[in-house]
């Protein structure tokens, strides 16, 4: 294999183990934005995979399995938001108990559905326009997941969110100056449990790329600790 070869594949590599990491993160940034820090993605994430897999598995679906992940992952999310915002409990603590809630009941739901594999799983694939870019068009836009190019696709976009529209202004106001906002009339708290039940979702879809793309499997631990790289 020549070196440039071999740089591609590395690249190639990365770009598809980097795409739960990225999804998990981009949800973490858009919650940790409002003003709410939640440690719980690695249970939203392994919650999301289990539920992906199941979905996927008995109704031949993997882009309803994704769905899936991320309504359950919103779902997980929402829980952390209701005690954390409403309750006002210990953020830290909350989003703990949210993973290890997590990894637990997905080591429950899961018995028994692992070593089956799933038949339908998310297709590689390749962008022709973009695969044509000189050294970097093979490895990141060549047989990679639908999931990868959303993740791209996505990124960009709450980046033009967050930081060149009125809904990215009113999250970080909400975020960095709470009391101000409020004064100025700006719904804090349905701000906080949107962005919260958000980025509990992209964890979801996380989850679900490592069970319907990636592997595909469910295994006992799938995530791995990328919850936790992620944060």
């Amino acid at each position: 294999m020549s070196e440039e070869s071999w740089i591609l594949s590395i690249l190639s590599r990365a770009a598809a183990f980097g795409t739960p990491l990225l999804w998990a993160s981009l949800g973490e940034i858009c919650a940790e934005r409002s003003g709410v820090i939640n440690l719980g993605v690695e249970g939203m994430m392994i919650l999301g995979a289990f539920a992906a897999f199941a979905t996927a598995y008995t109704t031949g679906l993997p882009l309803l399995g994704v769905l899936v992940a991320a309504v359950v992952g919103g779902i997980a999310a929402l829980v952390h938001a209701g005690v954390t915002i409403t309750l006002r409990a210990n953020q830290y603590v909350s989003g703990l108990a949210l993973t290890m809630l997590g990894l637990g009941l997905a080591g429950l739901l899961g018995r028994g559905w692992e070593g089956r594999p799933l038949l339908h799983a998310l297709p590689d694939l390749t962008l022709p326009g973009l695969a044509h870019i000189p050294f970097l068009g093979p490895a990141l836009f060549t047989d990679q997941s639908l999931l990868t190019y959303l993740g791209f696709c996505m990124a960009i976009m709450l980046w033009f969110v967050l930081t060149h529209t009125r809904w990215g202004i009113i999250i970080r106001s909400v975020g960095e100056a709470p009391a101000a906002a409020d004064a100025l009339g700006l719904p804090v708290l349905l701000t906080r449990y949107l962005c919260v039940v958000f980025g509990g979702m992209l964890a979801g879809v996380a989850g679900s790329f490592l069970s319907v793309s990636y592997l595909p499997a469910w295994t006992t631990g799938i995530t791995g600790g990328m919850g936790w790289i992620a944060l």
